[in-house]
């Protein structure tokens, strides 16, 4: 696709490679000028990767080159083949998990920034998922600083009251049930985004253990959360239900050879009366939130 100014940036939607060859939907955001850091976008479940654009060209804007994409069986990484075969209509029979999103797509997609910006510092940006991704890649470690947005360790146990009780019935007795006799999860049903069945069992397995994924004993990649070593602030959100501070702070506590610095967000901070798990990402907060973000992110140290 031809390259397209957007907000005084290039976009281009090209095709990443995961690491076993599957076709990732992506966009790459270019400055105009010179290009002083590289910087990945992580999805958090079932969000599009447009989601990220307005954050995205504002880095870039700043002289980043950054990437954005979808995970396998989302968004434009729904369809079955690089030869462009139309997305299938459903997602039944479609085989992927939340680990196969981070050993096969987060790891491709991280290799392709740091093979293709190789004098570049290559910073990480995770939202929800997309933080809880950097622990379990084993190139995590070509990451020179993470910015985690409103990323927990999901246990409902540490969800405020009374969300945790809503989403563990839903999740439970409703999705789950749902997913297991259309062979998906639909968007319909109340996460935006149809869900291979995979994702979305994984997925339940971890918000109903107490540790979340830390407590998956086929969850071999957890011992990569030791291997990353560059800085990490993750940012807690005070009127997010589902990323409260303990459950930041326990994702956190998986990154055992560095000290994450967890910094509490609130929506007067910003100016405005709500924040929440989605709403960092808004064009509303290019001149407060995204700003301080996009100077953590530049910095040298």
């Amino acid at each position: 696709m031809a390259e397209a100014v957007l907000d005084d940036v290039f976009t281009d939607d090209i095709i990443v490679p995961a690491i076993d060859g599957y076709p990732l939907g992506a966009t790459l955001f270019l400055p105009r000028g010179a290009k002083r850091h590289a910087v990945l976008i992580n999805s958090a479940t079932a969000v599009p990767r447009k989601v990220y654009r307005g954050f995205a060209a504002y880095l870039a804007k700043r002289g980043c080159a950054v990437l954005t994409y979808d995970y396998r069986g989302t968004g434009d990484s729904r369809q079955k083949a690089l030869n462009g075969h139309n997305k299938p209509k459903s997602l039944a029979g479609f085989k992927a998990s939340m680990s196969d999103w981070a050993a096969l797509d987060v790891t491709a997609a991280v290799t392709w920034m740091r093979e293709r910006y190789q004098a570049l510092p290559l910073a990480y940006v995770g939202h929800s998922f997309g933080g809880q991704a950097l622990g379990l890649i084993p190139n995590n470690a070509e990451v020179s600083r993470a910015l985690l947005i409103a990323s927990q360790a999901a246990t409902w146990r540490l969800m405020a009251s009374p969300e945790r009780y809503r989403v563990h019935a839903a999740m439970n007795f409703v999705l789950l049930p749902l997913t297991r006799m259309l062979g998906y999860t639909p968007g319909w049903a109340g996460l935006g985004m149809d869900l291979p069945k995979g994702v979305f069992e994984q997925w339940t397995n971890w918000v109903n253990s107490p540790r979340y994924l830390f407590d998956d004993t086929k969850l071999d990649a957890v011992s990569n959360f030791a291997k990353f070593k560059g800085a990490l602030r993750a940012l807690c959100i005070s009127d997010d239900p589902w990323a409260t501070r303990p459950a930041v702070e326990l994702l956190c506590s998986g990154f055992t050879a560095i000290k994450p610095e967890v910094m509490s967000i609130t929506p007067d901070d910003a100016g405005v009366k709500k924040i929440g798990h989605f709403d960092f990402f808004r064009l509303e907060h290019r001149d407060t939130l995204w700003r301080g973000a996009a100077e953590w992110l530049e910095a040298s140290e």
